[in-house]
């Protein structure tokens, strides 16, 4: 985005020369300290306490998570489909900032990555062969298992998880391009609240923003770190453990700070395009030396099956079953999406300036879900090939742990050790783009909407980030991975419910831009044939 183009958006007041608004950064920054301090004090406690909150959210408030989510998408669908889809997110004149491919390649980098290395074997073998979904009546290990284990796999990384980033997306885009508004959290309740965003009720939303944030990217570093514990132990024959996990944190964030310092120019954009470079190489090469055909079949008929099943899979909430599948894998997702969708959609607003609110809403809701079932599908489809034709291998090491799932398939195809090195390139280069991006989000939201915010404190939001992964690592069960969805549970609850009240801030502000626009549409129409009588008499005068 050019720096004319940024300079548009209003900032809120900050303070000192970190350019912080103290309302929103130090409140922000003694939750996080806290919640370091209580999770290294108190570890045992902290881990129990965690647990407990999970089974309350599982038990209590899943039905509002299932609810709540497919709200997300049936409104995003509507206000593309209705006449507000054609309001421009900016001035009326105002045309995109980058290409599609740009604007496509950016959208997807920002919203999945490690998440979709770690689970994209690991998910589908799972419900396959481990542990169904309560509602599937396919017997374990079975071709009707497969389909099934597709298509929740598909569910859970769909049209849903980019409907909730759309939510957010939009509302920031809007208000601040088209309305001059800050560029944080607290400008989408402006129809709500109006100029109260700017008191203590638009830092309490802006300060649950930074920790929503922080959480979901933490959740992100640490199932990353976990694989690439895993990725080491297959390579190089390096153990997993806890010291060795926490380690790999400590580096990574160290090479994440030094992306924050380098810029986004310098650091992040390049390292987000040899990601994306080095993943599509990855995805192509296991097209080729997998079942090829099989994938290709797969595909399409995966995605037809999760469209003939999406109304009943969106609303299911295992009501005579126990919860805690349901808590273990729909509704940590929808919790990890929830919690990491200021982040999201701060960055896809940041790159969306001129388009209009239906292609705004097409584009991040169908291009980026099409690109993952390709890379759900070639990468998943091909361990479950393994298992039901060949010679299998991948059940036994999910099993014994999730973040084995890929290399255990990576291992039995051509290659095995080179592609599981870049495997882990990928998922290191992941690691510090989250964390950098993450850091630039919530230090925009601390220093009140500045774009451009200062280095000290981004470096404080990335150390912030690692250590707050090394804490939940610390407090995780045997696979460290249990304190993660615990957080991304607990912490989507709030920000769910920011999230419903943005969807009617949303709508009551389209209906009122809606109604400008056709009032100066009517205004024109009026003026028009007055203007054309006077040119009238003005040729008529004027003897032509």
């Amino acid at each position: 985005m050019s720096e004319e183009n940024e300079q548009q958006t209003e900032q809120l007041e900050t303070w000192s020369r970190f350019e912080i608004r103290p309302s929103v950064f130090f409140p922000s920054a003694a939750i996080i300290i806290g919640f370091v301090l209580t999770g290294v004090i108190f570890v045992d406690e902290f881990a129990r306490a965690f647990a407990s909150a999970q089974d309350f959210v599982n038990t209590t408030l899943g039905w509002f998570y299932i609810l709540a989510v497919s709200i997300f998408l049936i409104f995003v669908i509507f206000l593309a489909l209705s006449p507000y889809g054609r309001i421009r997110l900016g001035p009326d004149d105002a045309r995109p900032d980058f290409s599609y491919a740009g604007w496509f390649a950016m959208m997807f980098s920002a919203g999945m990555g490690i998440g979709l290395l770690f689970f994209s074997v690991a998910e589908p073998i799972s419900h396959f062969a481990i542990d169904s979904p309560p509602a599937t009546t396919a017997e374990l290990g079975t071709e009707g298992a497969a389909r099934e284990a597709m298509n929740i796999t598909f569910f859970h990384w769909g049209l849903h998880t980019w409907a909730i980033y759309i939510v957010v997306g939009l509302a920031l885009c809007f208000f601040a391009y088209r309305k001059g508004l800050p560029l944080t959290m607290r400008s989408a309740f402006y129809p709500i609240l109006g100029d109260r965003i700017r008191g203590p009720i638009g830092d309490a939303i802006d300060t649950l923003a930074i920790v929503g944030t922080l959480f979901g990217v933490a959740t992100s570093l640490g199932l990353g770190v976990v694989q690439l514990n895993s990725g080491l132990s297959y390579t190089v024959d390096i153990e997993p453990s806890r010291m060795v996990q926490l380690l790999l944190i400590a580096i990574i964030t160290a090479v994440a700070t030094v992306s924050v310092v380098l810029g986004l120019d310098k650091g992040i954009k390049r390292l987000s395009e040899a990601n994306l470079t080095l993943s599509g190489l990855l995805v192509l090469f296991i097209l080729i030396a997998g079942p090829t055909v099989f994938i290709l079949r797969a595909l399409v008929e995966n995605t037809g099956y999760y469209l003939q099943n999406i109304i009943q899979t969106s609303m299911r909430t295992d009501m005579f079953t126990d919860p805690v599948w349901q808590g273990d894998w729909t509704l940590f997702y929808w919790g990890w999406w929830i919690s990491w969708s200021p982040f999201v959609g701060m960055f896809i607003a940041r790159v969306s300036r001129g388009r209009t609110v239906r292609e705004f809403i097409t584009g991040v809701l169908l291009v980026p879900t099409v690109i993952t079932f390709i890379f759900l599908t070639v990468f998943g489809q091909t361990a479950l090939h393994m298992e039901l034709f060949g010679d299998g291998g991948v059940i036994g090491a999910t099993e014994e742990s999730l973040d084995f799932a890929l290399f255990a398939m990576l291992e039995e195809l051509p290659l095995g050790l080179i592609t599981s090195v870049i495997a882990m390139i990928i998922i290191a280069g992941f690691f510090v783009t989250s964390s950098d991006s993450g850091s630039l989000v919530d230090d925009i939201h601390a220093s009140g909407g500045n774009l451009n915010p200062r280095t000290p404190t981004r470096i404080f939001w990335a150390i912030a980030e690692g250590t707050v992964a090394g804490v939940l690592l610390m407090a995780g069960g045997e696979t460290g991975v249990e304190a993660f969805q615990q957080a991304s549970i607990i912490t989507g609850v709030p920000i769910a419910i920011m999230l419903l009240l943005m969807c009617w801030a949303i709508f009551s502000a389209f209906r009122d831009d809606l109604a400008e626009s056709r009032s100066r549409e009517r205004a024109g129409s009026r003026a028009a044939p007055r203007s054309s009588q006077a040119r009238s008499r003005t040729t008529d005068e004027d003897g032509y």
